[in-house]
């Protein structure tokens, strides 16, 4: 029997030292009787001098450990009571203890646990911490999203502020250079002295070189808005190139330079691209090259250097015996403001804009551009660019006509609000032997139109009372008009071709005037074939195309059946979309119109609509997001109304000539 309970007493003990956290046993009278060896460590006090203290004195509130004490003896227990132990490093606890009872059920005195909760508090007091920062760095990051979306208002509302004083200056400095440079040209055709005719060409040529400055600056300013839009149009690139450097021939001849022409045989005749920037592109380079050339040769090669399926990579190099480019200067010529030297400007001329802007053209249109030069013997310059293969015709090209005296009965309606502006297209119509009149807005337009009958509208964008852009959709729409009519503008940062042609125009031309260019314009949309209605209508039914199918037949493999499913998809979720569009502009129901066009979008480049009405569509998106109402907003969504409507007629004619190839 002593044997067993001495095996009981070394089991309890085992078991109370197995406890990691301070555990003790106390009388009913609140005094310690037994403790286990964590409970020494945590005190730093002796197993003797422990046994017979008050167990309240080792807690740092000693009437609370009396409280949860009495209420251990009086309960029969106590849980999770939290305390903290009088020691080196103010231990924190939760105290849980349970009475215990003889066989007769007298309560002898309680055990009691006191469970480290150190750790815990530390995580606890960390997580609490962590929690306080987080949102502390969540209102941090609120202020600054606010901060940031407030500054990208303010930015944004700054290039809107920068672009609309550039459309306002381009059209208050344009307008008056029309009149100043098309009535030098006028007078240097009548008989003058050789004096009168000298100080008449200093006038032009000051008034080219300003031309020249107020251009670069518009581009570089549209470049920078992300403004720049790119055709993408079939032309033929052989013709086009010959074009353009026959406009350097006289210059060339005068300084006595030799230039030299390669073009690739192997390039197809037809590609699709933009033959306007690439014009750009290389007649600025061809100006650099004869400005800063004074012996030798000027060599424009252009050359295919890869083909596939697809598309074509052609590169174009102009390469001259001039001046040279020093070879530090190599790597900063193509920034802004830049030239080959300080003096360059002073001895050549020249804003430092030029190849800042060529370098954006390319690279914008996914090309690269290189240059090669050493002083005294010369520079090339090089850049390749993509253009996609097709099987269509090129557009009618507008060719370099002499002017001829001899073609008359052309009767010419110009519409145009600045006096000095139609005193001047009056001289240029005079001289072309054309009959004209005059309409001082889009009102008076419509009105002699329905009186009289033209061949042809020359029309201002910017005007009181009915500007360009209404007057010509009235024509289309409500006179169900097809005369051709080209856009005269001053106002270069805003005139989209796209935008035009989305509401029924064939061409435009900027101010001031270029009279052959004029003239060019109007006999090519008239004289080929002799002007019928039905000449007309062939014309400009060809001119304008809103869809282009290529990227279809590649996502169809040219299967014509699910061609015609695709096409049968969108004419019917089309007309819907654009009521649903047209209804919540209306209402200003940004949500719905914000939703409607994101349903719109995707199907554009399916359908091979022009990626300027694609932009067009995320603009009103981005208006829609905004909640703006703006007169912007209302033009974007009529002028998609009208595109959708041409691409569902175009795509009708399509699904036909399918079905009837399958019949």
């Amino acid at each position: 029997m002593k044997s067993t309970k001495i095996q009981q007493s070394q089991y309890a003990r085992s078991l109370i030292e197995a406890s990691l956290d301070p555990l003790f046993t106390i009388s009913p009278e609140g005094k310690i009787t037994d403790m286990n060896n964590a409970t020494v460590k945590v005190t730093g006090v002796t197993r003797e001098q422990l046994i017979g203290t008050d167990f309240f004195n080792y807690f740092t509130q000693p009437q609370k450990a009396r409280e949860v004490y009495k209420q251990v003896f009086e309960k029969g227990f106590v849980a999770d009571y939290p305390l903290t132990i009088r020691d080196g490093e103010l231990t924190d606890v939760l105290f849980n203890g349970s009475v215990y009872k003889d066989e007769n059920g007298n309560v002898l005195g309680a055990v009691v646990v006191a469970r480290d909760i150190t750790e815990l508090k530390r995580s606890e007091k960390e997580l609490i911490e962590a929690k306080i920062f987080a949102e502390l760095a969540t209102g941090i990051a609120e202020e600054a999203k606010i901060k940031a979306e407030h500054a990208a208002q303010i930015a944004g509302e700054a290039v809107k502020t920068k672009q609309q004083f550039l459309s306002n200056m381009s059209h208050e400095i344009r307008t008056p250079m029309n009149a100043i440079i098309g009535f030098t040209k006028v007078v240097l055709k009548t008989e003058l002295s050789a004096k009168q005719k000298e100080y008449l060409l200093a006038i032009k040529m000051s008034g080219d070189a300003l031309i020249v400055l107020i251009n670069d600056i518009l581009d570089l300013a549209k470049v920078d808005a992300g403004k720049m839009t790119f055709e993408q149009t079939p032309f033929k690139m052989a013709s086009s190139i010959s074009a353009m450097l026959h406009l350097f021939e006289t210059k060339i001849l005068e300084k006595n330079l030799t230039l030299i022409k390669e073009y690739d045989e192997k390039i197809p005749e037809v590609l699709i691209g933009d033959p306007a920037r690439l014009h750009q592109i290389i007649l600025n380079l061809l100006s650099n090259a004869v400005k800063f050339t004074n012996k030798g040769t000027i060599t424009t090669s252009v050359q295919l250097i890869e083909e596939d399926k697809e598309q074509v990579i052609i590169e174009f190099a102009v390469k001259d015996t001039g001046i040279g480019i020093s070879e530090h200067k190599i790597k900063t010529i193509f920034e802004n403001f830049q030239q080959a030297t300080s003096g360059t400007s002073r001895l050549y001329g020249g804003t430092g804009l030029g190849l800042a802007i060529v370098k954006q053209l390319v690279e914008s249109q996914g090309g690269t551009i290189n240059l090669e030069s050493t002083i005294d013997e010369g520079s090339t310059f090089s850049f390749k660019l993509p253009f996609q293969k097709t099987n269509a015709e090129a557009e009618i090209e507008v060719g370099t006509e002499e002017l001829n005296t001899e073609i008359k009965n052309i009767k010419v309606l110009v519409v145009e609000d600045m006096v000095l502006n139609q005193l001047l297209m009056k001289t240029l119509l005079d001289e072309f032997g054309f009959e004209r009149d005059i309409a001082t807005n889009g009102k008076i337009a419509i009105e002699k139109l329905q009186k009289k009958s033209y061949d042809i509208i020359l029309m201002d964008l910017q005007m009181p009372e009915m500007n360009g852009f209404d007057a010509t959709q009235y024509i289309r729409n409500e006179m169900n008009s097809k005369i051709p009519i080209i856009a005269l503008t001053a106002d270069v940062t805003t005139v989209d071709l796209a935008k035009c042609k989305a509401v029924g125009m064939n061409d435009y031309i900027a101010k001031p005037v270029d009279e052959r260019l004029l003239y060019n314009k109007i006999i090519g949309l008239l004289k080929k074939p002799p002007l019928t209605k039905e000449a007309q209508d062939e014309l400009i039914n060809k001119k304008i195309k809103y869809i282009d199918l290529a990227y279809l037949d590649r996502r169809t493999k040219s299967n014509s059946n699910l061609k015609m499913e695709m096409i049968t998809a969108y004419l019917e979720q089309t007309p819907p979309l654009i009521s649903l569009m047209k209804e919540s502009l209306d209402n200003k129901d940004w949500s719905s119109l914000k939703a409607t066009i994101h349903k719109m979008i995707p199907s554009f480049s399916i359908m091979g609509i022009s990626t300027d009405f694609e932009n067009m569509a995320k603009k009103i998106h981005e208006y829609a997001s905004l909640q703006q109402q703006t007169e912007e907003i209302n033009e974007f969504v009529m002028q998609l109304e009208h595109v959708c409507s041409e691409v569902c007629n175009e795509l009708q004619e399509e699904f036909n000539r399918i079905k009837m190839s399958n019949s």
